[in-house]
């Protein structure tokens, strides 16, 4: 009869916890060093704040769609860099990587003649060997990886240089190619994509709640559920509104106004990798070996093959990378992926929460981290500051979110958790 009644007993659904109870959970965790992104979106909301009261171009639409173009190839890399950081790792070379695959795309479409969906499948490919290499020698030469990307870095510069002779430009034509970045979804098609998106988000969260539930486990209360799905659809309806508004200057000349096509593959990319990394054994096992890599061998975890996947996503990241550059270039040159590419996609991983110490991050805090570096550097560029002062904010903006990971590890530590 006892082992009955408690059978029945470990079968119930354990109460919901209250919002207040929430909120203090929540609390807690900050005080106790996780702080997550909430760094990230507070210097994101204060820098649009101050960008928008020294310069009212800023706060307009046609900026608004100007800054995903300036950020998707270092959003892009920085989600690859993700992977490579949970580790522990860095690679230095995802800049370059990016720039050779943007050239192996341009030397195709254009000097071969080669369809675009042919040259887009060899760029991704060139840059997955890439880091199938750079993984090999990681993992199982056991070279460190900043000594191994550092010399792929200063090697990746020359093939960019062979494959483009005499620092030439190659321009890219291909309408399909310059679309990513430089058109825009119809008007209805992006009200259909935020329909979708909504419901989509408020079916999920649902059914998450409901299954944690019918498991007998806790479910957040459904006041949150309900705020986070309102939330999500207030955020993406004012941005869609400001996004469908007509942005051109000359009307009697062209219409601009929609989603733009970058938008959705940027959205895209982050529910895969978001899926990839929190419902995977694959995402569980390198947050594993990025935590601790000697624990994760002895639990039976195939160490290596994590590192070489995560080498390999982050190359085939760049090269999607490249390929957004390459597109709102509208061609490639020697410098593509050069300069300060790989300095900014590394900032934007670690100014949106992603930790340098490994075992610590997500795929959203690339592109949390990437409108942060976008924003910098597009308003300090409206307000016609000097490219020096631009490196000087950015780089005190890298350094204050190394800090808070810093001070949030230390103090995550002292309070055991």
């Amino acid at each position: 009869m006892t082992a009955a009644v408690t059978t029945r007993a470990d079968a119930m659904p354990a109460p919901a916890p209250s919002l207040r109870s929430q909120v203090r959970e929540y609390g807690q965790r900050l005080r106790g060093g996780d702080m997550g992104s909430l760094p990230a979106i507070a210097g994101l909301v204060v820098l649009c704040g101050v960008f928008s009261a020294l310069d009212p171009a800023f706060a307009t639409p046609r900026n608004f769609a100007n800054l995903f173009g300036q950020g998707a190839q270092i959003t892009v890399i920085a989600m690859g860099l993700v992977f490579v950081l949970l580790l522990g790792e860095i690679d230095l070379s995802a800049g370059y990587t990016s720039g050779v695959c943007a050239a192996v795309l341009a030397v195709l479409l254009t000097d071969k003649g080669w369809p675009w969906y042919l040259a887009v499948l060899a760029a991704l490919v060139t840059g997955t060997a890439i880091g199938s290499v750079l993984g090999t020698l990681v993992a199982k030469v056991g070279i460190p990886s900043f000594v191994v990307t550092l010399a792929a870095f200063l090697a990746f510069q020359g093939v960019l240089l062979i494959m483009i002779s005499g620092g030439k430009n190659i321009s890219i034509t291909d309408p399909t190619i310059l679309a990513l970045v430089n058109k825009n979804l119809p008007v209805w098609l992006g009200w259909t994509l935020y329909l979708v998106t909504v419901v989509g988000y408020a079916a999920l969260q649902l059914y998450r709640a409901r299954s944690r539930t019918r498991q007998g486990l806790v479910a957040q209360p459904m006041s949150v559920i309900l705020a986070k799905i309102a939330g999500l659809a207030v955020l993406l309806g004012l941005a869609t509104a400001a996004l469908n508004q007509e942005r051109s200057i000359n009307t009697l000349i062209t219409s601009l106004k929609g989603v733009p096509i970058v938008v959705p593959i940027i959205a895209v990319l982050l529910i895969f990798w978001t899926f990839v990394l929190g419902r995977t054994a694959f995402g569980r096992h390198l947050y594993a070996v990025g935590g601790n890599t000697e624990a994760a061998r002895r639990a039976g975890i195939a160490v290596d093959r994590i590192k070489i996947s995560a080498f390999m996503i982050c190359s085939t990241m760049a090269a999607v990378g490249g390929i957004l550059a390459a597109s709102r270039a509208n061609s490639v040159d020697p410098n593509t992926g050069g300069s300060n590419v790989l300095l900014y996609a590394v900032g934007a991983a670690v100014i949106g929460g992603t930790s340098l110490f490994g075992g610590k991050g997500r795929v959203i805090d690339a592109v949390l981290g990437g409108a942060v570096v976008a924003v910098i550097d597009n308003g300090m560029g409206l307000l016609g500051v000097t490219s020096g002062t631009k490196y000087v904010v950015t780089g005190g903006v890298l350094l204050l979110a190394a800090g808070v990971d810093a001070l949030s590890r230390r103090r995550a530590a002292a309070s055991g958790l």
